[in-house]
Parts: structure tokens; sequence; C-alpha cells
């Protein structure tokens, strides 16, 4: 589909950014959600790294579109203005890579808390990162299990108080928290900027899109049919470094199948989400 571009956590193929450059081309993919690069998250690198970066990254014909930084996946009631801190560093990191989106997460609510304090805190912070953030830059807010904004009901609530944040559909992370991806897509779609591209099993187990409860499918379809063109693979079909810190030290359920490697397994996720576009395409 000539109006779709595809982007990727190439990390998943490799821990290295020349490993993820080969990757990406080796796919016909030419945006990167970059995330952990020589295996370190994109948060705790330095302004000179990211030049390095850059400069890899231009000659391999690579373009970052968005930051998959860390950003509010840290517990509510913690240290805010350290966190501040790394958002600005990120902000600066975005600049140097040329990256026109942030994504984000809206904290880890403090146990016990009510829900409408939660909100009201959750909001008071994310907006804080609106004010810094120059509008050459969009931020995106990723549902995830066990943030504030799992839900639907809860993302919808984030969107309806700051406009400014847009939203990132991961069907997988839905389906962990037991929603209905259709039903989500229904409330949210008007607030998505982009989708991550990752499907998973009744029981969370990550698989090929279009392999499990995602309806990746017909949500791809709508995507596209409205305007949407970039869409971030996040494969999760394999352990690859720096997963157990992104999902704080649990386990992580990476598929049914057995990859030999990360870039077989990286390949694969390409294969199927290609295998899905033909088949809109055809039907468009």
């Amino acid at each position: 589909m000539s109006n779709v571009r595809l982007s990727a956590f190439a990390d998943e193929a490799s821990p290295f950014i020349s490993g993820q450059i080969e990757a990406l081309k080796r796919n016909g993919i030419s945006l990167l959600e970059i995330r952990g690069v020589d295996n370190v998250n994109i948060s705790k690198i330095s302004a000179e790294k990211a030049r390095e970066i850059r400069k890899q990254l231009d000659d391999g014909g690579i373009s970052v579109r968005s930051m998959g930084s860390p950003i509010g996946k840290v517990a509510l009631d913690g240290d805010f203005d350290e966190h501040i801190e790394k958002f600005k560093r990120i902000l600066e990191y975005a600049d140097i890579l040329g990256a026109s989106r942030i994504r984000l997460f809206s904290f880890f609510p403090a146990e016990g808390e009510d829900r409408k304090a939660s909100l009201e805190k959750v909001i008071e912070r994310l907006d804080r990162f609106c004010e810094l953030t120059p509008d050459h830059i969009i931020l995106c807010h990723e549902n995830e299990k066990n943030i504030f904004g799992e839900n639907t009901e809860s993302c919808l609530a984030i969107h309806k108080a700051l406009p400014k944040i847009k939203a990132v559909f991961d069907p997988a992370n839905f389906i962990q928290c037991g929603v209905n991806t259709l039903e989500a897509w229904s409330v949210l779609r008007d607030y998505v900027d982009y989708i991550h591209i990752k499907d998973a099993l009744a029981d969370g187990t990550v698989v090929p899109a279009g392999e499990g409860l995602g309806n990746i499918p017909c949500i791809l379809t709508d995507y596209v049919s409205r305007g949407g063109s970039v869409m971030t693979l996040e494969p999760h079909l394999k352990v690859f470094s720096g997963l157990s810190e992104l999902e704080n030290g649990e386990s992580v359920k990476t598929g049914v199948k057995v990859y030999a490697s990360n870039d077989e397994a990286f390949d694969a996720a390409c294969s199927a989400l290609n295998s899905i576009l033909k088949r809109i395409g055809e039907k468009s």
C-alpha cells in the first residue's frame, strides 16, 4: 500500500543500532521508533551519543519518527522533578534525532488510591509535559497494562482533558487488560495518531499480527480509510535485550512459536503485517 509507511521497534531485532538498520532495510522499513540503542535505553544516552546515532541512521537511510521513551512509566507518587529532567533530555534527543513524536505513558497509580484522585494527578503531570513540549513535537500516550491509562475509559479521560496529547493504540496491551479492541477503537479512534502493531491471545501471549484477538485487520482497514498512514511494528515474539526492564521485571509471554534468533522473529512479524496490508490493499 503506497500510502502506508512502516516504522518499527528495531531493538527487538538487535540491541545494536547497526543491526537495527540492517533489519529495517532488509524488510523495506524506513522509519524507526527508537527505544534501545547499543544495549542502553534512549533516555539514558548522552547528546553526543544521540548525534552519533543520527549519523549512522542518516547514512543507512533510516529516519526516526518517534521516541519510544519510558516517560510516564513510573509511580504516580514518585519523584516528579527527577522525571521532568528525564523528559527534558528526551526532548533534546528528539530534536537531535529528528523525531516528530514522543511516546509516553500515564503513570502507575498509588496502591489503593481513588481513581478520581489519580486522574487529577495524571492530568497535572501530563499537562506539565505538554507545557514543555514545542509545537513541532507531538506527544502520544500509549495504553499499557497497570498504568492509569490501561483501559478505554481512562484513556478517553486523558484525551478529553488534554487534546494536545494524541493516542498510540496498542491492541495487544488492551487484550492483556481484558479490553475488547474493537470497542476501544470505536471510542478512541478520533484521538489516535498511530498504531502499535502487536497482537495477543486471550491469555496475553503475544503472536504475529492477525493471529490473536486484536482485530488488527479490521482496525487497520478503518485506520487507513480515515487517512492513517504510519504504524509501528512491535513484535514481542522473542525475548530481547531490555524487555525485562520495559516490563518492570514481570514475565512476558512472547509467543507460541520458537524462533531461532531475534532477527527471525522480527522478520516473521514484518511478514505477518505485510500480509495483512496486502489483503487490505486488494480489497480497497
